[in-house]
């Protein structure tokens, strides 16, 4: 399974009932950590870990602990220091270097912490901030459109009677349509899909895009003048041309463009670059009016040949943007 939250979030809610669950909770960070605070697992009372808080060096530990949480339902503090000789992170051996402080919070069918809601706003593609009350059995998800494109730094913040709260922004995790059904789709798909991204396939030929050879995607679309309507809807956040048609790339990138109220962050068109300002001409559009940004060649120059080195640089550049170019713009704005 993937560690995206939403996957996590599923597999929790199918086994709700079935057995107890902890959820662990990085809180806070000092020097270097492989996650940051604001990362979520899940642990069953099976001893069944659904997520990663580290680079897997201390699940074996926080699944332990997370049996006393479950056991005395209450919330468990750990602290883990790889500079100090004497912790159990430091006998690892992990040479990190930095304190990860965690917190095991134990689920109950009275009180689920706010997670029966972050899930459906997930499902509904919906943002907001997950609220932790650090050192107790107490959180909530508020639903809030305010959450910027790309913010995922989680800060601790005080209330009013002086407890400290987790605060983490929350997203629904990328969706990209993908327009073209050949071949060298199906390694961005599987790609696409082993990140736990959401994937939609778009293309009008009988013979492309087939169902048996896509069985992961959420949908297939064959009329490409709908494709404006379905990224609205659908919460589209990048789009990648590579229906090796021009007609095709053309008719979806007019249909796409001009949405004032579409999600769509980025679109990569697959070839050279002469073949874009083609692709812009079938379309009658010009570049800088477009709606979007476009990276044409698409994604980064990694010197691959091969569809499945093509598929990762695409999803590299599709991944930079969406995270690192948004993040940077956002700490950019803060100043």
């Amino acid at each position: 399974m993937s560690h995206q939250l939403s996957e996590m979030l599923d597999v929790w809610w199918e086994g709700r009932d079935q057995t107890e669950w902890v959820l662990g909770t990085v809180y806070r960070t000092e020097g270097s950590a492989y996650r940051k605070a604001g990362a979520m697992m899940l642990i069953d009372g099976h001893g069944r870990q659904h997520g990663l808080l580290s680079g897997g060096c201390l699940e074996a530990d926080i699944v332990r602990n997370a049996r006393k949480a479950m056991v005395t339902d209450k919330v468990v503090m750990l602290e883990y220091d790889g500079n100090d000789e004497d912790d159990v992170f430091f006998k690892l051996g992990i040479g990190c270097g930095g304190k990860v402080y965690i917190m095991l919070q134990p689920l109950s069918a009275e009180n689920d912490l706010g997670l029966g809601e972050l899930r459906s706003a997930l499902k509904d593609r919906q943002t907001g901030y997950f609220r932790q009350k650090i050192g107790a059995v107490e959180a909530r998800f508020d639903r809030d459109p305010r959450v910027l494109p790309g913010q995922q730094t989680a800060i601790i913040k005080p209330d009013d009677f002086g407890d400290d709260w987790l605060v983490t922004p929350i997203r629904p995790e990328p969706h990209v349509l993908i327009v073209g059904g050949g071949m060298d789709a199906r390694p961005v798909v599987n790609m696409a899909r082993e990140m736990g991204w959401q994937v939609s396939l778009a293309d009008p030929r009988p013979a492309n895009a087939r169902a048996e050879h896509f069985p992961n995607v959420s949908a297939i679309v064959r009329d490409i003048a709908s494709l404006g309507a379905y990224a609205d809807q659908h919460r589209v956040d990048a789009v990648v041309l590579m229906a090796h048609s021009l007609s095709i790339d053309g008719d979806a990138l007019r249909a796409l463009d001009g949405l004032g109220s579409s999600s769509i962050r980025h679109v990569s068109a697959l070839g050279p670059r002469h073949r874009f300002a083609n692709v812009l001409d079938h379309a009658g559009l010009k570049e800088h009016e477009l709606s979007f940004p476009v990276s044409s060649p698409a994604g980064l120059d990694i010197g691959g040949q091969l569809p499945e080195s093509i598929a990762l640089s695409i999803l590299s550049g599709i991944h930079r943007v969406l995270y690192k170019e948004t993040s940077l713009h956002i700490a950019k704005v803060a100043e």
